[in-house]
């Protein structure tokens, strides 16, 4: 809708406008961001006043007269010069809040215009009174009135959660292999001042001395690894890995390929009697737990086989992220099995297995379509009766492509938070990307924290 203004000279003295809006929960998330206290925003309920009701008065209140005096009265061009409003009363989420400004003066040698400000809630009684000050436009401006579009706050901090796991653990000895650049380098120094790893930095050394005097970090406190180049430098940290000299690998600066060739030989890397395979956890806003997306980085086209590795590892993850008995979906493109459809026979046969005990610690169902996977209503709608449909933990999906997608829309259209971590091998492995951003480095890192500290507990007498 367009809306124009009024200049100084069409305000009359007596004027006035009026602006009404229902306090919803979104409007309150977002005044939290404003007030910078989003935690005690959040402790409000419907009908009961609000957390931080003070501040949801002054802002909303506040909002609610700038909103109608830069829309209405004077409108487009107004600058709002100075306010003075005093705030009573309570308001809860569901209120209908109505804002009122009319003309009291007009001071023709500055173009200015003294405003009666008052927002009252449904009953009535006042929320905001004051005035306010406001220098008119002097020309007519036509705009368009904007639709605000839909925002939502993240409800969980999943990744919070994870950080705050490793409060109080040990760090743990992690290579990170051929830290050359600024984010690889600076990824291990925050881990570390966070107490996540003790970091060996393996690489060519001027160019590791190099990145940090660029960033002026002092790499006193830190172990270096000497060697000559990015190849050397995977398979030096292969060999500390092998020696049990670090507890984990850290990519840094180099090609994913060229530190897996290192780690993949079964006589010099670390591979074990499990298929390697990698988990990506995504902490994704509309989705109430975490969900763990496998395999998208590591395996192509695996097979039944190596499904079943695939499965197992992520298994194993999601028992050391406390979930007891993660729900395994196994995704394809309909939820019932065609044999035209590999993916859909893959998926029973790995129920079998599970009933048979080849995999244990999960409950698994498949094929089952994303949708099914992952929302309670599509699963009721087809009538699909199953303790993972509309609940999954664990998403298996077909093959790397279709996996890597996945992550990726969730990433980018989502919202969702990722990290990532390499299972199967003798040590947990982080694979990161510069796309990463620190939460995600961090988050990863927390991941292997936790699956080193897992597999001490699990030695004799819980050594490194």
């Amino acid at each position: 809708m367009e809306i124009r203004n009024l200049t100084f000279d069409e305000i009359t003295i007596g004027a006035s406008a009026s602006v009404s809006r229902i306090l919803s929960p979104a409007d309150v998330e977002l005044l939290a961001v404003f007030a910078g206290d989003v935690r005690r925003f959040a402790s409000g309920h419907p009908g009961n006043g609000i957390g931080g009701r003070a501040q949801t008065q002054a802002l909303g209140g506040e909002v609610l007269i700038a909103a109608l005096i830069g829309s209405r009265l004077p409108g487009p061009g107004s600058v709002i010069l100075t306010q003075r409003l005093a705030y009573q009363g309570e308001v809860a989420v569901g209120s209908r809040l109505t804002a009122t400004v009319s003309v009291r003066e007009k001071h023709p040698d500055r173009q200015v215009v003294l405003l009666d400000c008052l927002c009252l809630d449904e009953q009535g009684n006042p929320l905001v009174s004051g005035e306010v000050t406001v220098q008119a436009p002097r020309e007519k401006l036509d705009s368009v009135e904007v639709t605000l579009p839909e925002f939502s706050l993240r409800r969980h901090d999943a990744f919070g959660r994870l950080l705050q796991a490793c409060s109080g653990l040990p760090p743990v000895s992690c290579a990170v292999v051929h830290p050359c650049d600024r984010d690889s380098l600076l990824g291990a120094v925050e881990a570390a001042r966070r107490g996540l790893i003790t970091p060996v930095l393996v690489g060519p050394e001027a160019k590791i001395r190099a990145a940090a005097a660029a960033e002026g970090v002092d790499l006193t406190p830190y172990r270096l690894e000497p060697v000559e180049h990015s190849h050397a430098a995977a398979e030096r940290a292969v060999a500390l890995a092998r020696a049990g000299v670090v507890e984990a690998l850290m990519k840094g600066s180099l090609h994913t390929d060229e530190l897996m060739e290192a780690v993949m030989p079964a006589s010099t890397g670390l591979r074990t009697a499990r298929r390697i395979s990698h988990v990506f956890v995504m902490d994704v806003p509309t989705y109430p737990r975490l969900l763990l997306i496998t395999d998208a980085a590591i395996n192509i086209t695996p097979d039944l086989e190596d499904k079943r590795d695939i499965v197992q590892n992520a298994i194993d993850l999601a028992h050391v992220l406390g979930i007891k008995q993660p729900r395994v979906a196994i995704l394809a493109a309909v939820e019932t099995v065609n044999p035209k459809m590999p993916a859909t026979l893959d998926a029973a046969a790995l129920c079998k297995m599970a009933d048979r005990g080849q995999i244990s610690g999960g409950l698994l169902d498949g094929p089952l379509a994303f949708d099914n996977a992952i929302s309670l209503e599509a699963a009721q709608a087809k009538h699909i009766v199953s303790p993972v449909a509309g609940q999954a933990d664990i998403l298996l999906v077909p093959d790397l492509e279709a996996g890597n997608m996945l992550a990726k829309q969730l990433a980018y259209l989502a919202g969702a938070d990722s990290a990532g971590i390499v299972l199967g091998a003798r040590v947990p492995i982080v694979l990161t990307s510069r796309a990463d951003s620190v939460r995600s480095r961090l988050a990863s890192t927390a991941l292997l924290s936790l699956l080193a500290h897992a597999r001490r507990s699990a030695r004799p007498g819980g050594t490194p």
